[in-house]
C-alpha cells in the first residue's frame, strides 16, 4: 500500500497554493489523474519517486517510510525503486535502445520480452536520434518497467503514439501491471487513453 499525506506549492498555479493530498493506493491498483496544466500532476510524481521534495508531509510504501518533513527522512530515488515515464522522455543519448534497458537490468530474457512488448525488437542498436517519437516513447515506458517497479509512475505516456500501436501497448500493460501485481498512477490529458485502464480517477481540478 502506498500512503501519501503531503502539501504541494504550486508556484505556476494561482500564485503560489498550496495542493494537499491524502491518499491511500492499494497495492496492484491503477490511479487515474486528470487535471489542468499547472494543478500539480506531474509535481506530484516527482515527489513520489524523490525527485522533488513536498512542503510537509509523509510518504509511506509497504510500511517503509519514504519521506517524513517531521523526521527528516527523504529516501533517495534510488532506494524507492520506483519506474518513472518522463513526459519528455528522459533517455540517454548515446545510448542504443537495448542499452538502456541493460542499464536497469542484466536479465537478458526480460530486456527480450520487454522490446517485444514495445515492438523494439527491429531497433535494439538505434540510439534515441534515430527512432521516431513514438519508439523514443515506448523506449521510455520499457526502461521503466525493466527493474521490475512495485510503484509505476506514468506522464503522459501515451501521447505520441498511434491509435493501433496505443492499443496494443496498452493492453499488454495491462496484463503486466495485473500478472506483476504493480501499482500505477497514470497522468494524462486524454481521458480516451486513460478510460482503457481500470481503476480509480483523481481529478485535479477539484483539488487547488
Amino acid at each position: 500500500m502506498i500512503s501519501i499525506d503531503i502539501e504541494i506549492k504550486l508556484k505556476a498555479y494561482h500564485g503560489g497554493q498550496l495542493l494537499k493530498i491524502n491518499r491511500q493506493f492499494n497495492t496492484g491498483s491503477i490511479i487515474k489523474i486528470l487535471g489542468p496544466s499547472g494543478s500539480g500532476k506531474t509535481t506530484l510524481l516527482k515527489m513520489i519517486a524523490g525527485l522533488g521534495t513536498p512542503e510537509n508531509g509523509v510518504i509511506m510504501a509497504n510500511g517503509v517510510t519514504w519521506f517524513d518533513s517531521r523526521e527528516k527522512i527523504n529516501l533517495s530515488p534510488q532506494k524507492r525503486n520506483v519506474g518513472f515515464v518522463f513526459q519528455n522522455y528522459g533517455l540517454f543519448p548515446n545510448m542504443t535502445a537495448k542499452q538502456h534497458l541493460e542499464y536497469a537490468t542484466n536479465d537478458t530474457d526480460w530486456i527480450k520480452q520487454l522490446l517485444s512488448l514495445g515492438q523494439l525488437d527491429k531497433f535494439t542498436n538505434h540510439k534515441p536520434d534515430h527512432l521516431s517519437g513514438g519508439q523514443q516513447q515506448r523506449l521510455a515506458i520499457l526502461r521503466a518497467l525493466a527493474i521490475k517497479p512495485k510503484l509505476l509512475l506514468m506522464d503522459e505516456p501515451f501521447s505520441a503514439l498511434d491509435n493501433k500501436v496505443k492499443t496494443s501497448l496498452i493492453a499488454e500493460l495491462r496484463y503486466l501491471i495485473k500478472q506483476m501485481g504493480i501499482t500505477t498512477i497514470i497522468v494524462s490529458h486524454n481521458l480516451q487513453e486513460l478510460e482503457m485502464f481500470e481503476g480509480e480517477v483523481m481529478d485535479f481540478e477539484g483539488l487547488v
